[in-house]
């Protein structure tokens, strides 16, 4: 099941995300065959990350939810907010 994880930095955080960003990489290697799309959200200005987006392949919710908080950046605080929202692929078709 396909579930969309939408984070939310902390605001003046960027120096807490970057010193966690080959972590956070690392992680996201380690469970590259459950990873749609990964990335980060970007600011206003579209210069800095503001936040992450994922889309994950997993059995169920609690396996997205172990995921989310399993992040270094989650483990690292640096999210203000995350969103855990299950979605289907309509477009293009799998």
């Amino acid at each position: 099941m396909l579930f969309a994880l939408i984070c939310h930095d902390k605001p003046n955080q960027l120096e807490l995300r970057m010193q966690h960003r080959p972590d956070h990489l690392a992680y996201l290697e380690a469970h590259a065959d459950q990873l749609v799309y990964a990335g980060p959200l970007l600011d206003e200005d579209e210069s800095a990350p503001a936040g992450s987006l994922l889309v994950l392949d997993v059995p169920d919710r609690g396996s997205a939810e172990a995921f989310a908080s399993g992040d270094p950046y989650a483990r690292a605080g640096l999210f203000r907010e995350v969103s855990i929202l299950p979605t289907r692929q309509v477009f293009p078709k799998a």
